[in-house]
């Protein structure tokens, strides 16, 4: 089964699906495609590498007389892949462009955080109604299939917790300031050098971005209806030289930890002081989560959290389970 899907978001994201497409024969066919300011809409196939190319040169990936709004509502696709920017006080326009995929009888792809976190049983509920998939694997931990595991691979088994390093920026900088003893400060602007951290790393640093990640797990995994009130957050802004010393001192290091003990109501978030050949010390960019389970036991998975390719090797993983998943139809 070939399968048709409309992008929406050429970012580091949306490039790195058009990048693997064009490397790759996956069986996809791409109808429709859109950035912030243009889009086109071709039923029988637009070439990845010409797009790469063309927004490349022009910063542009269509034209303008064409809105992701138009591609959205009038492309012929199967498959919506939604990745532009989140918005995590709105979830918009992306939750619009979802539930007018959905409506259309389309299925969901999303590495897009603020629809999922903000709206994630009302979108599921749609796509249930519809008979089709809403899938976001890529909104939580990059490459590393946590969703897919915790979902579906450890069916039968009560989770009762999940701890982790879920935001690869403050992983980076703690590593920094542990290893080669350099300040905060200093640990940021190699941050935003090398690309890990954005021009305002607010939502990284202050612990936005891994506390939405945790809404995500609770609300999927354990059908919570949380938002971001209920995690107690606290960032690494204020983390001081003395403290990483003082952590180094007794073999131990500080690293940003996201809690989650369904049993105890407890979602939380914050440097903690762990051993230095804990699991959760992982140095970079890496993510890393532990989850307990009764039947497995504890599971421990890293890699990599964040990246263009890494990511969109988590949002063709969704497609590609939807295509396998619905072949001969919807």
């Amino acid at each position: 089964m070939t399968l048709r899907i409309a992008l929406i978001g050429t970012g580091a994201v949306g490039r790195g699906i058009l990048e693997a497409m064009s490397r790759k024969d996956l069986g996809i066919v791409l109808t429709g495609v859109a950035d912030s300011r243009s889009g086109l809409i071709h039923p029988d196939g637009l070439a990845p590498a010409d797009l790469l190319h063309r927004k490349r040169e022009t910063g542009l990936v269509g034209d303008l007389s064409c809105t992701a709004h138009d591609v959205v509502f009038n492309a012929p696709y199967d498959v919506l892949v939604e990745v532009s920017p989140t918005d995590a006080q709105s979830g918009e326009p992306a939750t619009t462009y979802m539930r007018t995929a959905l409506s259309r009888g389309c299925h969901v792809v999303t590495s897009n955080k603020g629809p999922v976190a903000l709206h994630y049983h009302d979108l599921k509920e749609e796509a249930d109604k519809a008979g089709v998939s809403f899938r976001f694997e890529a909104t939580v931990a990059g490459a590393i299939p946590i969703l897919h595991t915790l979902l579906e691979s450890l069916g039968g088994n009560e989770i009762h917790a999940l701890y982790g390093v879920l935001n690869g920026t403050c992983n980076y900088i703690l590593t920094r300031m542990a290893e080669e003893g350099l300040s905060y400060k200093q640990a940021l602007d190699e941050a935003r050098a090398l690309g890990y951290a954005e021009a305002d790393p607010t939502y990284d640093v202050k612990g936005i971005d891994a506390a939405i990640k945790l809404v995500i797990l609770a609300n999927t995994v354990w059908n919570r209806r949380i938002t971001l009130h209920n995690i107690d957050i606290t960032g690494i802004d204020l983390l001081t030289e003395e403290a990483i010393r003082l952590a180094e001192e007794q073999d131990a290091t500080i690293r940003l930890i996201g809690e989650i003990i369904p049993a105890k109501n407890l979602y939380r978030l914050s440097p903690r002081i762990i051993p230095r050949h804990h699991p959760l010390v992982v140095h970079g960019s890496l993510n890393a989560i532990i989850v307990r389970t009764d039947l497995a036991g504890d599971l421990v998975f890293s890699g990599k959290g964040a990246g263009s390719l890494e990511t969109a090797s988590a949002v063709l993983g969704d497609i590609l389970s939807i295509r396998d998943r619905y072949a001969g139809g919807h």
